[in-house]
This record gives C-alpha cells, sequence and structure tokens, in this order.
C-alpha cells in the first residue's frame, strides 16, 4: 500500500524502481489525431511520453480544434449525374452534396 503523501522527489524514485520512466516530449509544436468523420487538431500541446517495462505510453494535454471532414465524392458519380441530366459539373455536384451521395436522389433533384 502506498503512503497517501508523496513528495515529488519519493515519486520519481519509486517510479525508477519500478522501472518506469516519465518524459516530457519538448518542443511540441501540434499533435493532430484523424478518424474518418473528423480531425482533432491540438496546437502547442503538452504531451509526456510514459516508458513502463517496455511499454510506452503517451498523454496528450491540450485543447482540441475539431475540423469535421467533408465525404469526398466520387468522380465517377459526378459523371454519371451530369450525363443523366444535362448539368453542369458544379450543378451536378452540389445536387450530390444535398443527397448526401445518393445519386439517385442527385438526378431527380436536378431532373423535376
Amino acid at each position: 500500500m502506498l503512503p497517501r503523501k508523496f513528495n515529488p522527489r519519493q515519486l520519481n524514485q519509486l517510479m525508477k524502481q519500478l522501472g518506469i520512466n516519465v518524459r516530457e516530449i519538448e518542443d511540441v509544436e501540434k499533435v493532430v489525431i484523424q478518424t474518418k468523420n473528423r480531425d482533432y487538431i491540438f496546437d502547442n500541446a503538452e504531451v509526456t511520453v510514459m516508458d513502463a517495462q517496455g511499454q510506452k505510453t503517451y498523454q496528450l494535454i491540450g485543447t482540441p480544434k475539431i475540423v469535421e471532414k467533408k465525404e469526398k465524392l466520387p468522380e465517377e458519380d459526378i459523371t454519371l449525374v451530369m450525363e443523366k441530366t444535362g448539368k453542369t459539373k458544379e450543378e451536378a455536384k452540389k445536387a450530390l452534396e444535398e443527397s448526401k451521395g445518393d445519386i439517385a436522389e442527385a438526378i431527380l433533384k436536378l431532373s423535376g
């Protein structure tokens, strides 16, 4: 059982005895976490690395800017809507974006 109060020096000594090494990564400018639907961008984040028996764990401290990703429309879909409706590329692309990529709905929207 650990005592309730540790001073930082005692804590560092105990961690060293247990084979745990913690260090801060200096001069971090940006950290980006990319997911399918959005990006989390951390500017000026604090990043620490804890190495415990060969297993590294990264800790990130900061406030992210969340950027939603726009789904890219396949060029073939845009071309198909253009061919079926006789509309321009911009009009076909806009209709596909509004219909969330549904080709049939985009064609009906531009034809009606």
